[in-house]
């Protein structure tokens, strides 16, 4: 009996050493997002109180021609712990009186995962801002919650960001590499999903490619006005200042900022 036990014991040990041999991890390669903004919903916030009269007529007409949720592909590279997130020009922008840039994908984001840096090109307006600072902070707490994401099995973590945007995740430790589309990242995988539900839009993974990415093809973004978060901060409050009421400037200038 005791050496059948030990026998037992001396296979499984075997098939666990196997099986930790043969799971695969992807640490490079590429993932394909789709964003879906709710427009309506953002129109409503943008405007508030001021949405009557040749508004509230113009609101009407455009939720009766336009889809409410706009949706919008971009692609994240990623490898060497570096990750690159660059919007895929959309096919068709936002037609008729709201014709919102805001609802428009203005970043492109290089992140280094090692020394906790940026650069995002960024599209205010007419002007393009080169904004290098350190990685944003999202205060995250994981939860027991699962679900598959473009095959992948993840955990969801709920965060806090910018003190006030409350961010709902899905995040996989198959792919170890602590990044996700736009500027989220700071869990231990890949973000596949991600919602910030009281801002009404989501980014999810449609499709993960796992292969090498060559050298170089990862750079970080070098056109626009360079600038670090607070400048970009005090500009952008400056522009906005006596705009509207002070909902309004903060709302728009979240948006901006994100």
């Amino acid at each position: 009996m005791k050496t059948i036990l030990i026998t037992l014991a001396a296979l499984l040990f075997t098939g666990n050493i196997l099986f930790a041999q043969n799971t695969h991890f992807t640490t490079s390669g590429s993932i394909e997002f789709e964003k879906s903004i709710n427009t309506f919903a953002i129109i409503k916030k943008l405007y508030g109180n001021d949405m009557e009269g040749f508004l509230q007529q113009a609101f009407d007409s455009y939720k009766k021609t336009q889809p409410q949720f706009r949706v919008l592909k971009s692609t994240l590279t990623f490898g060497d712990d570096k990750t690159l997130f660059t919007p895929v020009p959309p096919e068709t922008t936002t037609g008729g009186f709201f014709n919102l840039q805001m609802t428009d994908q203005n970043n492109t984001i290089y992140s280094d995962l090692t020394t906790h840096t940026s650069t995002i090109q960024k599209l205010v307006f007419e002007q393009t801002f080169l904004v290098k600072d350190t990685i944003r902070k999202i205060k995250w707490k994981i939860t027991d919650e699962t679900r598959d994401v473009a095959g992948y099995p993840c955990r969801r973590a709920n965060g806090l960001m910018m003190d006030s945007i409350y961010v709902v995740a899905f995040y996989t430790d198959k792919i170890p590499v602590s990044g996700g589309p736009e500027s989220f990242s700071g869990l231990p995988g890949m973000i596949l999903q991600v919602a910030l539900p009281h801002e009404n839009m989501a980014w999810v993974a449609t499709k993960v490619t796992d292969n090498v990415i060559p050298a170089g093809t990862i750079a970080p973004p070098k056109k626009g006005k360079p600038v670090n978060d607070k400048q970009l901060f005090d500009t952008l409050q400056s522009v906005f200042k006596n705009k509207g009421n002070p909902a309004q400037i903060n709302f728009v200038l979240k948006q901006y900022l994100l």
